[in-house]
């Protein structure tokens, strides 16, 4: 079955989401503030709206991806909840923090709507692969909706619970990541020190109980893993800047919870670093760069 899809957010994650539910059969009316993302939604076999209103008129299916929490209560708030058919499945696909999300949740609710958050995981790289993680907060109900919604953009779908549940699992799990790249940047930094190639301790540690999914998918160092943004320069891949954001959520959320998180804190400290010298736009595994004093080999 075909539907006609709302998608607002064409960003660097948004633009490869919104092609594939193009190149899945469904009419895709994309909106986004950015003329040039537009254009490139548009050659990926989306239709252009003039507005969020324009995009969500008889819309089956809405999904945002963006910036930030006060960016989606503001566009819900105000452009979508009572735009939108009552009919329409609600989808946020943004990394904001779990109370905007249940905010959120509860307007939708309120005015009628099924709402999901369905934060992602997996970059830039899965989103235009079609291969994006979803942890998903929503009704038990209406996940038998959000599944198939999801399913041209997705490798697994996986529901964590009740509404701001999505989110927090997306938290939870980015800074696992921010975490296990650090450590693994730091190993490799040593290996080289102690006079071992990075790639022949690849070789070791992807076999090894030291092996993590920055290791053995993501590793830091060009050769090894053909797809990881260190073949490139570190450039694509999940921006610095994207982490930080991240880290910077779940240490809010420590906080407001009262969990200890102390390597969460000196994750985010150590990316608030790297991204105040300039690399908020490469990757985020260009850390090491900065962690082997070579920033001089990583352009800003």
């Amino acid at each position: 079955m075909t539907h006609k899809i709302a998608f607002i957010g064409l960003g660097n994650m948004g633009g490869g989401m919104a092609a594939n539910q193009a190149k899945a059969g469904h009419t895709v009316q994309a909106f986004d503030l950015s003329p040039a993302a537009l254009e490139r939604a548009v050659a990926a076999g989306c239709v252009a709206a003039g507005s969020v209103a324009e995009a969500v008129a008889g819309a089956d299916i809405v999904i945002t991806m963006l910036p930030a929490g006060p960016h989606v209560l503001s566009v819900y708030s105000e452009q979508i909840i009572g735009t939108a058919p009552k009919t329409a499945l609600l989808l946020d696909c943004s990394t904001i923090d779990v109370d905007t999300a249940r905010k959120v949740a509860g307007l939708a609710k309120a005015a009628g709507y099924a709402f999901a958050d369905a934060p992602v995981s997996g970059g830039t790289v899965a989103a235009d692969a079609g291969t994006l993680a979803f942890m998903v907060g929503c009704d038990e109900a209406d996940f038998a909706r959000v599944e198939p919604a999801l399913e041209p953009m997705s490798r697994v779908t996986m529901r964590a619970g009740d509404h701001g549940a999505g989110q927090a699992a997306k938290i939870c799990n980015n800074m696992i990541l921010g975490i296990t790249m650090i450590g693994t940047c730091e190993a490799v930094a040593l290996a080289e020190k102690l006079g071992l190639d990075p790639v022949k301790f690849f070789d070791i540690a992807s076999k090894s109980s030291g092996q993590s999914w920055s290791v053995s998918s993501y590793y830091p160092w060009p050769g090894p893993v053909p797809t990881a943004p260190s073949n490139r320069n570190y450039d694509g891949g999940f921006a610095t800047a994207m982490m930080l954001k991240d880290l910077k959520l779940a240490q809010d959320a420590a906080a407001k919870s009262g969990a200890s998180t102390p390597l969460g804190a000196q994750s985010e400290a150590l990316y608030q670093l790297f991204d105040r010298l300039g690399y908020g736009g490469r990757d985020f595994s260009g850390i090491l760069q900065m962690l082997r004093g070579q920033l001089d080999q990583l352009p800003k």
